[in-house]
């Protein structure tokens, strides 16, 4: 795997180069709007950025915390051209990380179904059925004692 940097988006700048990221995966494929890509916990949230070796930005995810015990991981995105070696396990570890420094017990989410074995792979399991975004994306719920 080639060298990868785990930070915090910080600036206006690295915040805008996130939530782009985060609505060409996971909302314009869907035709979704600009702004779908936010919500109200994003203030409070900790978010995570990995980038390659030349600086480019190829992942993201976020932690929020639902109670003092328990937290949800959302908005995972990668680029599509490096799924597959490891992004994503570096972000999943770097939000437990946080989510243990943090005090929480659980980390919940709703996965995709096409990406529920990437998450088993790193100790989730499926506890239900999860929403259907955009009337076509179903998902499960899933979670994990830490």
């Amino acid at each position: 795997m080639a060298m990868l940097t785990v930070n915090h988006p910080e600036s206006p700048e690295e915040f805008e180069e996130y939530y782009d990221l985060r609505w060409r995966v996971l909302r314009e494929p869907w035709g979704q709007p600009r702004g779908s890509e936010k919500d109200e916990f994003d203030p409070v949230a900790d978010h995570v950025s990995v980038r390659d070796q030349e600086g480019k930005l190829i992942g993201i995810g976020r932690l929020h915390l639902n109670n003092d015990r328990e937290a949800q991981i959302r908005y995972m995105a990668t680029e599509e051209d490096v799924r597959g070696f490891g992004t994503g396990r570096v972000i999943i570890a770097r939000l437990e990380a946080i989510a243990k420094e943090r005090g929480v017990h659980r980390i919940t989410l709703n996965a995709r179904e096409n990406i529920v074995g990437f998450y088993e792979h790193l100790g989730y399991r499926v506890t239900g059925e999860g929403p259907t975004m955009f009337h076509e994306i179903r998902h499960s719920k899933m979670k994990k004692e830490l």
